[in-house]
């Protein structure tokens, strides 16, 4: 099983309270008054329950089995991959060119963040700014984002993890701050509701993509990137 099994994210216990007292517990009483005085309630039922059920689904956190094997980069987050790209001008905290792999998380996806390999957190840096489409070609340089740099412990140099917060998402949460020691597939954060995840790491790291784009890819269980030749594999 995952790291530290849970079936709702830490991170969304306000918002289920909030909406099981609200929503939950109107729509169950909807519910009842439909079936016990009268059907015309189911209209007040439906919607309040299918909300209900769509906060419950947004926060929910199901273990993931980890890769086992040495010196793989798990995908940081669930989505679709949208970007594979080798960019020669480098990155910032990273002096040499670089592979990138960026991860779209719908609103229906699992929104929780896991770190892509063991390793020692360098720094955080977090950036306000605009809540563009993560689709957008600009959103990695102009949405309100967050940067954490790993120093990983097989020897690849730094790595970075990007949230991207995006046009329906207000809040990027980390748990994680400089010195912290990360476990590959470790639970480090989220952000709600909509938004993209980034994996930027040096290609001279010998790295190369085990996904493709518009592959689908599992927080933890997905293998990103693998030594040597590229192979598609999941958890």
């Amino acid at each position: 099983m995952g790291i530290g099994d849970a079936l709702i994210t830490r991170d969304g216990y306000k918002e289920v309270a909030i909406t099981t007292l609200t929503f939950g517990a109107g729509g169950i009483a909807c519910a009842w008054a439909a079936l016990s005085i009268s059907p015309w309630f189911w209209i007040g039922a439906v919607p309040l329950l299918v909300a209900w059920m769509f906060v419950l689904s947004f926060f929910r956190d199901p273990p993931r089995t980890i890769p086992a094997d040495p010196g793989l980069m798990v995908s940081p987050a669930d989505g679709k991959i949208t970007e594979i790209a080798r960019l020669d001008d480098g990155w910032p905290g990273i002096d040499e060119p670089v592979l990138k792999i960026s991860i779209f998380l719908s609103v229906f996806n699992v929104h929780v963040n896991r770190a892509p390999c063991d390793g020692r957190v360098l720094s955080t840096q977090y950036e306000r700014g605009e809540f563009l489409d993560v689709r957008h070609p600009e959103s990695g340089m102009r949405n309100e984002r967050n940067s954490i740099t790993i120093d990983p412990d097989a020897d690849y140099g730094p790595i970075i993890v990007r949230q991207i917060a995006g046009l329906i998402a207000r809040r990027i949460v980390c748990h994680v701050d400089t010195g912290s020691q990360l476990h590959r597939g470790e639970r480090f954060g989220m952000i709600k509701f909509g938004s993209r995840t980034d994996l930027i790491v040096p290609a001279s790291s010998g790295l190369e993509p085990a996904v493709k784009l518009n592959d689908i890819v599992k927080g933890g269980a997905t293998i990103l990137m693998r030594p040597g030749f590229a192979t598609k594999s999941e958890g």
